[in-house]
Protein backbone atom coordinates (compact mmCIF):
# COMPACT_ATOMS: atom_id res chain seq x y z
CA UNK A 1 0.00 0.00 0.00
CA UNK A 2 1.40 3.13 -0.81
CA UNK A 3 0.75 7.16 -0.04
CA UNK A 4 1.24 10.07 -2.27
CA UNK A 5 4.99 10.83 -2.15
CA UNK A 6 5.58 7.04 -0.63
CA UNK A 7 7.52 4.26 -2.03
CA UNK A 8 6.52 1.57 -0.60
CA UNK A 9 7.09 -2.43 -0.92
CA UNK A 10 7.30 -5.79 1.20
CA UNK A 11 11.00 -6.72 0.18
CA UNK A 12 13.81 -9.46 1.48
CA UNK A 13 16.28 -8.72 3.37
CA UNK A 14 18.77 -11.57 4.90
CA UNK A 15 15.52 -13.99 4.36
CA UNK A 16 13.08 -12.13 6.35
CA UNK A 17 10.02 -9.88 5.37
CA UNK A 18 10.50 -6.77 5.76
CA UNK A 19 7.83 -3.73 5.05
CA UNK A 20 10.40 -0.66 2.95
CA UNK A 21 9.33 3.15 2.67
CA UNK A 22 10.99 5.32 1.31
CA UNK A 23 9.48 8.66 2.46
CA UNK A 24 11.19 11.73 1.15
CA UNK A 25 14.63 12.19 2.68
CA UNK A 26 14.21 8.81 4.75
CA UNK A 27 14.75 5.42 3.82
CA UNK A 28 13.46 2.89 6.02
CA UNK A 29 13.02 -0.41 6.72
CA UNK A 30 10.48 -2.68 9.41
CA UNK A 31 10.54 -6.35 9.37
CA UNK A 32 7.14 -8.01 9.63
CA UNK A 33 6.67 -10.09 12.48
CA UNK A 34 4.66 -13.35 12.21
CA UNK A 35 1.58 -13.63 15.00
CA UNK A 36 2.26 -16.66 17.13
CA UNK A 37 -1.13 -18.90 17.84
CA UNK A 38 -0.76 -19.77 21.52
CA UNK A 39 -2.68 -23.22 22.35
CA UNK A 40 -2.77 -26.51 24.34
CA UNK A 41 -2.31 -25.71 28.53
CA UNK A 42 -0.76 -22.90 30.41
CA UNK A 43 3.17 -24.10 29.76
CA UNK A 44 2.70 -23.61 26.13
CA UNK A 45 1.15 -20.68 25.90
CA UNK A 46 3.74 -19.09 28.64
CA UNK A 47 6.30 -20.32 26.64
CA UNK A 48 5.13 -19.20 23.66
CA UNK A 49 4.50 -15.70 25.12
CA UNK A 50 8.03 -15.50 26.52
CA UNK A 51 9.12 -16.46 22.40
CA UNK A 52 6.97 -14.03 20.98
CA UNK A 53 8.42 -11.32 23.61
CA UNK A 54 11.98 -12.39 22.67
CA UNK A 55 11.17 -11.79 18.74
CA UNK A 56 9.23 -8.56 19.99
CA UNK A 57 12.09 -7.24 21.55
CA UNK A 58 14.86 -7.91 18.61
CA UNK A 59 12.44 -6.32 15.94
CA UNK A 60 12.56 -3.20 18.35
CA UNK A 61 15.36 -1.07 16.68
CA UNK A 62 17.57 -3.78 16.70
CA UNK A 63 17.97 -6.37 13.94
CA UNK A 64 14.38 -5.37 13.14
CA UNK A 65 13.85 -2.20 11.94
CA UNK A 66 16.43 0.76 10.72
CA UNK A 67 16.34 4.07 9.06
CA UNK A 68 18.55 5.93 7.07
CA UNK A 69 18.73 9.54 6.03
CA UNK A 70 18.78 9.92 1.93
CA UNK A 71 21.57 12.40 2.49
CA UNK A 72 23.72 9.20 4.02
CA UNK A 73 23.06 7.23 1.45
CA UNK A 74 26.30 6.76 -0.47
CA UNK A 75 24.94 4.65 -3.36
CA UNK A 76 22.65 2.65 -4.96
CA UNK A 77 22.63 -0.28 -7.64
CA UNK A 78 21.56 -3.45 -9.00
CA UNK A 79 22.65 -6.52 -7.42
CA UNK A 80 22.46 -10.38 -7.51
CA UNK A 81 20.22 -12.00 -4.71
CA UNK A 82 22.18 -13.03 -1.65
CA UNK A 83 24.00 -15.96 -2.36
CA UNK A 84 23.87 -16.92 1.44
CA UNK A 85 20.47 -18.03 1.10
CA UNK A 86 19.65 -21.67 3.37
CA UNK A 87 19.74 -24.73 0.78
CA UNK A 88 16.30 -26.15 2.19
CA UNK A 89 13.13 -25.77 0.34
CA UNK A 90 11.56 -22.78 1.97
CA UNK A 91 14.33 -20.41 1.27
CA UNK A 92 14.95 -21.93 -2.35
CA UNK A 93 11.18 -20.95 -3.29
CA UNK A 94 11.53 -17.46 -1.64
CA UNK A 95 14.45 -16.99 -3.49
CA UNK A 96 12.43 -17.91 -6.81
CA UNK A 97 10.02 -15.47 -5.96
CA UNK A 98 12.41 -12.79 -5.35
CA UNK A 99 14.45 -13.12 -8.13
CA UNK A 100 15.87 -9.31 -8.31
CA UNK A 101 17.75 -7.26 -6.06
CA UNK A 102 19.64 -3.55 -5.16
CA UNK A 103 22.01 -2.96 -2.81
CA UNK A 104 22.08 0.82 -0.67
CA UNK A 105 25.49 1.41 0.32
CA UNK A 106 25.50 4.30 3.67
CA UNK A 107 27.13 5.85 6.56
CA UNK A 108 26.97 3.88 9.48
CA UNK A 109 28.65 5.21 13.22
CA UNK A 110 30.41 4.09 15.01
CA UNK A 111 32.24 4.70 18.80
CA UNK A 112 34.87 7.07 18.77
CA UNK A 113 33.47 9.19 15.95
CA UNK A 114 33.98 6.85 13.69
CA UNK A 115 31.95 6.34 10.11
CA UNK A 116 31.71 3.01 8.08
CA UNK A 117 30.40 2.26 4.83
CA UNK A 118 27.68 -0.58 5.38
CA UNK A 119 25.32 -2.24 2.73
CA UNK A 120 22.10 -4.09 2.86
CA UNK A 121 20.89 -5.64 0.00
CA UNK A 122 17.09 -6.18 -0.72
CA UNK A 123 15.56 -8.46 -2.61
CA UNK A 124 12.09 -7.51 -4.81
CA UNK A 125 9.82 -10.54 -6.44
CA UNK A 126 10.02 -8.62 -10.12
CA UNK A 127 12.89 -6.48 -12.50
CA UNK A 128 9.90 -3.88 -12.68
CA UNK A 129 9.98 -3.17 -8.89
CA UNK A 130 13.55 -3.20 -8.56
CA UNK A 131 14.40 -0.65 -10.92
CA UNK A 132 12.11 1.56 -9.91
CA UNK A 133 13.09 1.44 -6.29
CA UNK A 134 16.47 2.41 -7.71
CA UNK A 135 15.65 4.80 -9.80
CA UNK A 136 13.68 6.35 -6.60
CA UNK A 137 16.64 6.24 -4.59
CA UNK A 138 18.96 7.86 -7.62
CA UNK A 139 16.27 10.98 -8.07
CA UNK A 140 16.46 11.77 -4.06
CA UNK A 141 20.41 11.47 -4.35
CA UNK A 142 20.42 13.84 -7.30
CA UNK A 143 18.54 16.65 -5.33
CA UNK A 144 22.08 16.85 -3.21
CA UNK A 145 23.44 19.74 -4.92
CA UNK A 146 26.12 19.87 -1.78
CA UNK A 147 27.86 16.42 -3.27
CA UNK A 148 30.98 16.79 -5.52
CA UNK A 149 30.99 15.55 -8.17
CA UNK A 150 34.74 15.98 -9.48
CA UNK A 151 37.94 16.31 -6.81
CA UNK A 152 41.48 17.39 -7.31
CA UNK A 153 43.50 15.13 -5.17
CA UNK A 154 47.01 15.52 -3.78
CA UNK A 155 48.36 12.75 -2.03
CA UNK A 156 52.35 13.17 -0.31
CA UNK A 157 53.87 10.10 -0.41
CA UNK A 158 56.62 11.22 2.08
CA UNK A 159 54.56 12.22 4.95
CA UNK A 160 53.95 10.76 8.27
CA UNK A 161 55.04 6.65 7.98
CA UNK A 162 54.51 7.38 4.02
CA UNK A 163 51.71 5.57 3.63
CA UNK A 164 49.45 8.45 1.93
CA UNK A 165 49.57 6.80 -1.84
CA UNK A 166 48.34 3.29 -0.14
CA UNK A 167 45.55 4.53 2.37
CA UNK A 168 44.40 6.37 -0.77
CA UNK A 169 44.28 3.47 -3.38
CA UNK A 170 43.03 1.16 -0.39
CA UNK A 171 40.72 2.74 1.21
CA UNK A 172 39.60 6.00 -0.18
CA UNK A 173 39.48 5.42 -3.92
CA UNK A 174 37.09 2.79 -3.92
CA UNK A 175 34.71 5.02 -1.83
CA UNK A 176 35.09 7.42 -4.22
CA UNK A 177 34.28 5.35 -7.03
CA UNK A 178 31.02 3.58 -5.74
CA UNK A 179 29.78 7.02 -4.80
CA UNK A 180 30.57 7.85 -8.88
CA UNK A 181 33.00 10.95 -8.05
CA UNK A 182 35.40 11.24 -10.50
CA UNK A 183 39.04 12.31 -9.62
CA UNK A 184 42.28 13.78 -11.02
CA UNK A 185 44.96 12.63 -8.78
CA UNK A 186 48.46 14.21 -8.15
CA UNK A 187 51.00 12.90 -6.08
CA UNK A 188 53.31 15.47 -5.07
CA UNK A 189 56.96 15.41 -5.87
CA UNK A 190 58.21 17.95 -3.54
CA UNK A 191 57.58 20.59 -1.14
CA UNK A 192 54.91 23.28 -1.89
CA UNK A 193 54.23 21.28 -5.30
CA UNK A 194 50.62 21.31 -4.23
CA UNK A 195 50.73 24.83 -3.29
CA UNK A 196 52.45 26.19 -6.26
CA UNK A 197 50.49 24.08 -8.67
CA UNK A 198 46.63 25.35 -6.72
CA UNK A 199 48.39 29.01 -7.43
CA UNK A 200 49.49 28.87 -11.08
CA UNK A 201 48.14 25.88 -12.95
CA UNK A 202 45.15 24.50 -11.74
CA UNK A 203 42.01 25.14 -13.87
CA UNK A 204 39.79 25.34 -10.45
CA UNK A 205 36.89 25.87 -12.43
CA UNK A 206 37.06 22.06 -13.04
CA UNK A 207 36.22 21.24 -9.88
CA UNK A 208 34.11 21.08 -7.17
CA UNK A 209 36.28 20.38 -4.26
CA UNK A 210 40.17 19.93 -3.36
CA UNK A 211 41.06 16.71 -1.42
CA UNK A 212 44.56 16.44 0.24
CA UNK A 213 46.44 12.79 1.37
CA UNK A 214 48.75 13.77 3.89
CA UNK A 215 49.65 15.42 7.38
CA UNK A 216 48.99 19.07 8.67
CA UNK A 217 51.34 19.98 6.65
CA UNK A 218 49.81 18.94 3.72
CA UNK A 219 46.55 20.97 4.40
CA UNK A 220 48.68 24.15 5.34
CA UNK A 221 49.98 23.42 1.52
CA UNK A 222 46.65 22.99 -0.47
CA UNK A 223 45.18 25.93 1.85
CA UNK A 224 47.89 28.15 1.23
CA UNK A 225 47.62 27.85 -2.68
CA UNK A 226 43.87 28.59 -2.68
CA UNK A 227 43.90 31.71 -0.76
CA UNK A 228 46.68 33.15 -3.23
CA UNK A 229 44.96 32.44 -5.95
CA UNK A 230 41.52 33.62 -4.57
CA UNK A 231 43.14 36.83 -3.46
CA UNK A 232 45.17 37.49 -6.82
CA UNK A 233 41.96 36.67 -8.72
CA UNK A 234 40.38 39.40 -6.61
CA UNK A 235 42.81 41.88 -6.49
CA UNK A 236 43.32 41.55 -3.07
CA UNK A 237 46.83 42.20 -1.69
CA UNK A 238 48.35 39.96 1.08
CA UNK A 239 50.97 41.86 2.03
CA UNK A 240 48.23 44.46 3.68
CA UNK A 241 47.11 43.30 6.98
CA UNK A 242 44.11 45.30 6.48
CA UNK A 243 42.55 44.25 4.02
CA UNK A 244 39.62 42.04 4.02
CA UNK A 245 39.99 38.40 2.29
CA UNK A 246 37.94 36.95 0.04
CA UNK A 247 36.38 33.51 0.56
CA UNK A 248 37.48 30.60 -0.99
CA UNK A 249 34.26 28.66 -2.94
CA UNK A 250 36.31 25.71 -3.23
CA UNK A 251 35.75 23.14 -0.14
CA UNK A 252 38.85 21.36 1.39
CA UNK A 253 38.98 17.56 2.03
CA UNK A 254 41.61 15.81 4.71
CA UNK A 255 42.29 12.42 4.21
CA UNK A 256 44.89 11.86 7.44
CA UNK A 257 47.88 10.24 6.97
CA UNK A 258 50.78 12.22 8.55
CA UNK A 259 52.86 12.83 11.61
CA UNK A 260 50.45 14.89 13.25
CA UNK A 261 46.30 15.43 11.93
CA UNK A 262 45.41 17.88 14.16
CA UNK A 263 43.33 19.98 11.96
CA UNK A 264 41.29 16.20 11.13
CA UNK A 265 40.86 15.39 14.45
CA UNK A 266 39.57 18.64 15.39
CA UNK A 267 36.78 19.09 12.24
CA UNK A 268 35.83 15.46 12.16
CA UNK A 269 36.62 13.72 15.87
CA UNK A 270 38.73 10.90 14.76
CA UNK A 271 41.80 10.33 12.21
CA UNK A 272 40.19 7.74 10.15
CA UNK A 273 40.91 8.12 6.52
CA UNK A 274 37.50 6.04 5.74
CA UNK A 275 35.78 8.55 7.91
CA UNK A 276 36.87 11.38 6.35
CA UNK A 277 36.00 9.60 3.03
CA UNK A 278 32.30 9.49 4.17
CA UNK A 279 32.42 13.59 5.40
CA UNK A 280 34.12 13.84 1.71
CA UNK A 281 31.07 12.12 -0.02
CA UNK A 282 28.12 12.80 1.40
CA UNK A 283 28.92 16.81 0.70
CA UNK A 284 29.43 17.80 4.17
CA UNK A 285 30.60 22.00 4.87
CA UNK A 286 32.23 23.47 7.65
CA UNK A 287 33.88 26.45 7.22
CA UNK A 288 36.83 27.50 9.44
CA UNK A 289 38.40 30.81 10.21
CA UNK A 290 42.14 31.77 9.31
CA UNK A 291 44.77 33.59 10.50
CA UNK A 292 47.19 35.79 8.42
CA UNK A 293 50.54 36.74 9.67
CA UNK A 294 52.49 39.71 8.41
CA UNK A 295 55.68 41.33 9.86
CA UNK A 296 56.64 45.01 8.93
CA UNK A 297 53.57 44.71 6.36
CA UNK A 298 54.96 41.67 4.55
CA UNK A 299 52.27 38.58 4.37
CA UNK A 300 53.99 35.60 5.96
CA UNK A 301 51.67 32.60 5.99
CA UNK A 302 48.23 31.56 7.01
CA UNK A 303 47.38 29.53 9.82
CA UNK A 304 44.44 27.35 10.88
CA UNK A 305 45.21 25.73 14.45
CA UNK A 306 48.29 26.85 16.64
CA UNK A 307 50.67 30.04 16.20
CA UNK A 308 53.31 29.44 19.43
CA UNK A 309 56.33 31.29 20.34
CA UNK A 310 58.12 30.25 23.13
CA UNK A 311 57.61 26.39 24.10
CA UNK A 312 56.16 24.94 21.23
CA UNK A 313 58.18 27.08 18.82
CA UNK A 314 61.74 25.84 20.31
CA UNK A 315 59.93 22.07 20.18
CA UNK A 316 59.87 22.66 16.85
CA UNK A 317 62.85 24.27 16.06
CA UNK A 318 65.06 21.63 17.71
CA UNK A 319 63.09 18.58 16.31
CA UNK A 320 64.25 19.84 12.48
CA UNK A 321 67.49 18.62 13.42
CA UNK A 322 66.04 15.22 14.02
CA UNK A 323 63.60 14.43 10.95
CA UNK A 324 65.50 11.04 10.77
CA UNK A 325 63.57 9.95 14.02
CA UNK A 326 60.08 10.29 12.91
CA UNK A 327 57.21 11.37 15.26
CA UNK A 328 59.56 10.50 17.77
CA UNK A 329 61.43 13.68 17.35
CA UNK A 330 58.64 15.83 19.15
CA UNK A 331 59.05 13.91 22.61
CA UNK A 332 62.73 14.11 22.66
CA UNK A 333 62.83 17.68 21.14
CA UNK A 334 59.76 18.36 24.29
CA UNK A 335 61.92 16.97 27.16
CA UNK A 336 65.30 18.83 26.21
CA UNK A 337 63.23 21.82 25.63
CA UNK A 338 61.05 21.65 28.80
CA UNK A 339 64.64 21.29 30.70
CA UNK A 340 66.59 24.49 29.12
CA UNK A 341 63.17 26.53 30.38
CA UNK A 342 63.78 29.75 28.09
CA UNK A 343 61.76 32.49 28.90
CA UNK A 344 61.45 35.64 26.68
CA UNK A 345 60.61 39.10 27.04
CA UNK A 346 58.36 40.98 24.66
CA UNK A 347 55.01 42.66 24.29
CA UNK A 348 51.75 41.10 23.34
CA UNK A 349 49.02 43.86 22.30
CA UNK A 350 45.81 42.70 21.13
CA UNK A 351 42.25 43.42 20.44
CA UNK A 352 39.35 41.72 22.49
CA UNK A 353 36.85 40.08 20.71
CA UNK A 354 34.21 41.96 22.75
CA UNK A 355 30.63 41.08 21.34
CA UNK A 356 32.18 37.22 20.59
CA UNK A 357 29.25 34.54 22.39
CA UNK A 358 30.95 32.57 24.85
CA UNK A 359 34.50 32.72 26.21
CA UNK A 360 38.18 30.63 26.63
CA UNK A 361 36.56 29.51 29.76
CA UNK A 362 33.67 28.45 29.28
CA UNK A 363 32.60 25.29 28.96
CA UNK A 364 30.66 25.14 25.89
CA UNK A 365 32.56 22.92 23.25
CA UNK A 366 32.37 23.43 19.48
CA UNK A 367 30.14 21.15 17.75
CA UNK A 368 28.29 20.18 14.73
CA UNK A 369 26.12 22.73 14.24
CA UNK A 370 27.48 25.43 16.84
CA UNK A 371 25.60 28.08 17.10
CA UNK A 372 28.42 30.68 18.23
CA UNK A 373 29.82 29.86 15.07
CA UNK A 374 26.45 29.94 12.63
CA UNK A 375 25.79 33.23 14.86
CA UNK A 376 29.63 35.13 13.92
CA UNK A 377 28.99 33.56 10.44
CA UNK A 378 25.82 35.73 9.89
CA UNK A 379 27.03 38.50 11.04
CA UNK A 380 30.19 38.32 9.36
CA UNK A 381 28.35 37.68 5.68
CA UNK A 382 26.05 40.68 6.89
CA UNK A 383 29.14 43.43 7.38
CA UNK A 384 30.64 41.68 3.94
CA UNK A 385 28.01 42.74 2.10
CA UNK A 386 27.38 45.91 3.77
CA UNK A 387 31.01 46.83 3.43
CA UNK A 388 29.89 45.88 -0.67
CA UNK A 389 27.22 48.20 -0.78
CA UNK A 390 29.16 50.91 0.70
CA UNK A 391 26.63 51.54 3.40
CA UNK A 392 27.09 51.93 7.22
CA UNK A 393 28.58 49.37 9.19
CA UNK A 394 29.38 51.45 12.24
CA UNK A 395 29.44 48.78 15.26
CA UNK A 396 29.48 45.86 13.42
CA UNK A 397 31.10 42.76 15.08
CA UNK A 398 34.55 43.23 14.49
CA UNK A 399 34.99 46.90 15.52
CA UNK A 400 36.71 45.91 18.46
CA UNK A 401 35.03 48.15 20.77
CA UNK A 402 37.42 48.45 23.73
CA UNK A 403 40.00 49.04 21.93
CA UNK A 404 43.70 47.59 22.43
CA UNK A 405 45.16 45.72 25.15
CA UNK A 406 48.97 45.73 26.08
CA UNK A 407 50.81 43.43 28.02
CA UNK A 408 54.46 43.39 28.80
CA UNK A 409 56.14 40.37 30.65
CA UNK A 410 58.59 37.39 30.18
CA UNK A 411 56.68 34.42 28.84
CA UNK A 412 57.67 31.02 28.86
CA UNK A 413 55.04 30.40 25.68
CA UNK A 414 52.62 32.49 24.20
CA UNK A 415 49.95 30.24 21.98
CA UNK A 416 47.24 31.41 20.01
CA UNK A 417 44.81 28.62 18.72
CA UNK A 418 42.20 29.06 16.19
CA UNK A 419 40.42 25.94 17.23
CA UNK A 420 40.66 23.32 19.79
CA UNK A 421 43.97 21.69 18.45
CA UNK A 422 42.86 18.76 20.05
CA UNK A 423 44.97 14.93 19.13
CA UNK A 424 44.43 11.89 20.71
CA UNK A 425 47.43 12.90 23.27
CA UNK A 426 45.39 15.85 24.61
CA UNK A 427 41.64 15.14 23.62
CA UNK A 428 40.69 18.75 25.10
CA UNK A 429 43.51 20.17 22.98
CA UNK A 430 45.28 23.68 23.89
CA UNK A 431 41.90 25.98 24.19
CA UNK A 432 39.11 23.11 24.76
CA UNK A 433 36.69 26.06 24.16
CA UNK A 434 37.98 27.69 21.53
CA UNK A 435 35.65 27.61 17.83
CA UNK A 436 36.10 27.11 14.59
CA UNK A 437 34.55 29.59 12.68
CA UNK A 438 33.68 32.54 15.35
CA UNK A 439 35.80 34.85 14.09
CA UNK A 440 38.49 34.82 16.99
CA UNK A 441 41.54 33.09 17.98
CA UNK A 442 42.26 32.19 22.14
CA UNK A 443 45.09 34.05 23.04
CA UNK A 444 47.07 32.17 25.99
CA UNK A 445 49.85 33.75 27.64
CA UNK A 446 52.21 31.49 30.10
CA UNK A 447 54.03 33.99 32.07
CA UNK A 448 57.66 32.72 33.37
CA UNK A 449 57.36 30.28 36.33
CA UNK A 450 59.33 27.53 37.65
CA UNK A 451 59.55 23.91 35.62
CA UNK A 452 57.03 22.47 38.26
CA UNK A 453 54.94 24.74 37.85
CA UNK A 454 55.07 24.89 34.00
CA UNK A 455 54.38 20.99 33.92
CA UNK A 456 51.44 21.32 35.99
CA UNK A 457 50.47 23.27 33.44
CA UNK A 458 51.18 21.31 30.47
CA UNK A 459 50.04 17.89 32.29
CA UNK A 460 46.46 19.40 32.53
CA UNK A 461 46.47 19.39 28.25
CA UNK A 462 45.91 15.61 28.88
CA UNK A 463 43.49 15.96 31.73
CA UNK A 464 40.09 17.01 32.88
CA UNK A 465 41.57 19.98 35.09
CA UNK A 466 40.99 23.70 33.80
CA UNK A 467 44.57 24.20 32.10
CA UNK A 468 43.63 27.95 32.66
CA UNK A 469 43.17 28.09 36.36
CA UNK A 470 46.81 28.90 37.12
CA UNK A 471 48.24 32.04 38.31
CA UNK A 472 50.45 32.40 35.72
CA UNK A 473 48.70 31.76 32.92
CA UNK A 474 46.48 34.47 31.25
CA UNK A 475 43.74 33.71 28.21
CA UNK A 476 41.96 36.22 26.02
CA UNK A 477 39.47 35.95 23.31
CA UNK A 478 40.83 38.22 20.04
CA UNK A 479 40.51 39.46 16.83
CA UNK A 480 44.01 40.50 16.41
CA UNK A 481 46.93 40.89 18.10
CA UNK A 482 50.95 41.56 17.62
CA UNK A 483 53.58 40.91 19.42
CA UNK A 484 57.30 42.85 19.58
CA UNK A 485 60.01 40.96 21.69
CA UNK A 486 61.85 42.84 23.58
CA UNK A 487 65.30 42.84 22.09
CA UNK A 488 64.40 43.24 18.50
CA UNK A 489 65.18 47.20 18.64
CA UNK A 490 68.19 46.01 20.35
CA UNK A 491 69.63 43.61 17.89
CA UNK A 492 68.82 46.75 15.01
CA UNK A 493 70.89 48.50 17.20
CA UNK A 494 73.93 45.87 17.13
CA UNK A 495 73.50 45.31 13.37
CA UNK A 496 74.11 49.27 12.87
CA UNK A 497 77.14 49.41 14.91
CA UNK A 498 78.60 46.12 13.33
CA UNK A 499 78.47 44.51 16.40
CA UNK A 500 76.21 41.31 16.20
CA UNK A 501 79.56 39.11 15.72
CA UNK A 502 79.48 38.42 19.70
CA UNK A 503 75.40 37.91 19.46
CA UNK A 504 75.34 34.57 17.02
CA UNK A 505 78.59 33.29 19.36
CA UNK A 506 77.15 33.88 22.93
CA UNK A 507 73.62 31.99 20.81
CA UNK A 508 74.96 28.93 19.36
CA UNK A 509 77.79 28.32 22.26
CA UNK A 510 75.85 26.02 24.93
CA UNK A 511 78.99 26.27 27.20
CA UNK A 512 78.76 30.28 28.03
CA UNK A 513 74.61 29.25 29.73
CA UNK A 514 73.35 32.25 27.51
CA UNK A 515 69.74 32.25 26.86
CA UNK A 516 68.81 32.83 22.80
CA UNK A 517 67.24 36.04 22.70
CA UNK A 518 64.29 35.46 20.41
CA UNK A 519 62.22 31.78 20.03
CA UNK A 520 60.96 30.97 16.66
CA UNK A 521 57.49 30.99 15.89
CA UNK A 522 55.99 27.60 15.30
CA UNK A 523 53.15 28.71 12.53
CA UNK A 524 50.70 24.70 12.29
CA UNK A 525 54.20 22.74 12.20
CA UNK A 526 56.10 25.66 10.17
CA UNK A 527 58.65 27.88 11.35
CA UNK A 528 58.61 31.01 10.85
CA UNK A 529 61.90 33.54 11.77
CA UNK A 530 60.75 36.53 12.63
CA UNK A 531 59.69 37.20 16.24
CA UNK A 532 57.42 40.25 15.73
CA UNK A 533 54.55 39.59 13.87
CA UNK A 534 50.73 40.80 13.63
CA UNK A 535 48.07 38.05 13.58
CA UNK A 536 44.53 39.15 12.32
CA UNK A 537 41.47 36.24 12.49
CA UNK A 538 39.57 36.12 9.14
CA UNK A 539 35.87 34.68 9.76
CA UNK A 540 35.07 32.16 8.17
CA UNK A 541 37.87 32.32 5.09
CA UNK A 542 37.96 28.38 3.56
CA UNK A 543 34.99 25.63 3.93
CA UNK A 544 36.43 21.76 5.35
CA UNK A 545 34.20 18.61 3.67
CA UNK A 546 33.33 17.94 7.69
CA UNK A 547 30.48 19.41 10.00
CA UNK A 548 32.58 19.33 13.64
CA UNK A 549 32.36 16.67 15.95
CA UNK A 550 28.79 15.45 16.65
CA UNK A 551 27.48 14.80 19.68
CA UNK A 552 27.50 11.62 21.17
CA UNK A 553 24.25 9.97 20.67
CA UNK A 554 22.67 6.39 21.69
CA UNK A 555 21.72 3.86 19.55
CA UNK A 556 21.17 -0.11 19.32
CA UNK A 557 24.11 -1.78 17.71
CA UNK A 558 21.96 -2.68 13.99
CA UNK A 559 24.99 -4.36 12.97
CA UNK A 560 23.61 -7.84 12.94
CA UNK A 561 21.42 -7.15 10.16
CA UNK A 562 23.68 -4.45 8.40
CA UNK A 563 26.73 -6.37 7.82
CA UNK A 564 27.50 -7.65 4.37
Amino acid sequence: MEKQGVLSSQLLVKNRVFEVALDGDLLSWRELVRRTRISGGVRDALRAGFCLAKVLHRSRDTSGSRSVAVSEIIAVRETEPDSCLKEDGRWQKMAQTHPCAFTVSYVERGSQHCWRCVDVTFQCPDGALCQRWVQAIKEQLSLLTSRPKRLLVYINPYGGKRQGKRIYEQKVAPLFARASISTEVIVTERANHARDHLNTEADLRRYSGVVCVGGDGMFSEVIHGLLARTQRDAGVDQNCAEESLVPCTLRVGIIPAGSTDCICYATVGINDPITSALHIIVGDSQPMDVCSIHHNNTFLRYSVSLLGYGFYGDVLADSESKQWMGPARYDISGVKTFLTHNYYEGTVSFLPAQSSLGSPRDKTRCSAGCYVCLHSGQLHSRDRRACEGDEDVSGREDDGAGGWQVLRGKFLAINSASMSCACPRSPKGLSPAAHLADGTADLILVRKCSRLNFLRHLLRHTSKDDQFDLDFVEVHRVRRFRFTPRHCESELDLKEHGKTLFGHICRDHPACGCTALNSSWNCDGEILQQAAIDVGVHCQLIRLFARGIEEPVITEDMRGLNAV
